[in-house]
């Protein structure tokens, strides 16, 4: 009875535990929602800006990993100034006069670059400078990052999370109903002949012709339209930096546009043989769905193994199916 009640207390504990963990999510969004009652610039652009961070010091040996609730990282030297002998300076009064970018987010007297607060709320007195609308936050991230490409993906991460109103966007699907009869296996990495030498960058997943093609993550479709070597194929870039490149498709669905704002298991086009030539090109091939990832992380672009991803989303989505049951 003793060891019950042991185990039994013990389990609720744990339970307990896990509930009072606090939600990241609602820990952002209430630093967002904050910084942007001080500033009036918008929470989703903040947010799209702390996800973009987070996404390329996940991949980047160049830059401390994000430790914080909060991942912007602003270096020493535009924290505290260039020429500031105080690398680590928090003084908010020295740190203007070398022209650093650190500021008092939280009122107790400091910038302290460690503090979530205070690094959320610099980055947007920074971009305050240059006004609130689309147009001039845009320059102040152009002149912020020196790159065309990361300005695009921070302003499609803020549309998509306007569009949903919210931080938790984590969901996945397979790139075609589970239902559909599908094969695929990896083959990332293989020579091909074809348009010149070059590895295959991706994994085919064969399917009849008319299968529908999903989107696999929330995202942003960057691309759409033709190519020699994929023929007719779509890009979408995902709020983790990460391009999902859907080739050979036989159409696209209906009113799909470049811009457009796509969800996991939302349809955007259809398996097809399309590609290997000019405009209008099938058939050189069987039906099949070329799927490719690429991750960005703010200086280059690289493709990776989907394979393990494709396994992973079939046998979740297969669980699901056997839940609902």
């Amino acid at each position: 009875m003793g060891t019950f009640l042991l185990f039994f207390s013990s389990t609720f504990a744990v339970r307990d535990a896990h509930a009072k963990e606090p939600d990241v999510y609602q820990e952002r969004m209430k630093l967002y929602k904050k910084v942007e009652t001080i500033t009036q610039i918008p929470w989703y652009y903040l947010a799209a800006i702390d996800q973009y961070e987070r996404s390329i010091r996940q991949v980047r040996r160049d830059l401390p990993k994000a430790e914080s609730v909060i991942a912007i990282y602003i270096s020493p030297e535009k924290w505290a100034g260039l020429t500031n002998p105080n690398p680590t300076d928090q003084n908010p009064a020295t740190i203007q006069l070398f022209n650093g970018l650190g500021v008092d987010g939280d009122g107790d007297g400091k910038a302290d670059s460690n503090n979530d607060e205070d690094v959320l709320y610099t980055f947007a007195h920074y971009l305050l400078s240059y006004g609130l609308d689309h147009d001039n936050l845009k320059i102040g991230l152009w002149n912020y990052y020196h790159r065309d490409k990361t300005v695009g993906i921070i302003a499609g991460k803020a549309k998509v999370y306007r569009h949903f109103g919210r931080l938790n966007l984590d969901d996945q699907a397979f790139p075609m109903p589970i239902r559909a009869n599908h094969s695929y296996r990896s083959t990332w990495g293989d020579a091909r002949g074809w348009g010149g030498r070059r590895i295959h960058e991706g994994t085919d997943i064969f399917a009849g012709y008319g299968v529908p093609v999903r989107a696999t993550k929330y995202g942003i479709v960057e691309m759409k339209g033709w190519n020699k070597f994929g023929g007719w194929r779509i890009g979408i870039r995902d709020i983790n930096n990460t391009y999902h490149y859907f080739a050979h498709l036989n159409g696209f669905a209906k009113d799909l546009s470049v811009g457009q704002v796509v969800e996991p298991g939302m349809v955007i086009g259809s398996v097809g043989s399309s590609g290997y030539g000019p405009p209008g090109t099938s058939g050189k091939f069987p039906p099949h769905l070329h799927y490719g990832m690429y991750k960005d992380n703010g200086i280059t672009e690289w493709s990776f193994d989907p394979y393990p991803h494709l396994a992973m989303w079939e046998r979740q989505e297969r669980i699901k199916i056997r839940k609902r049951r």
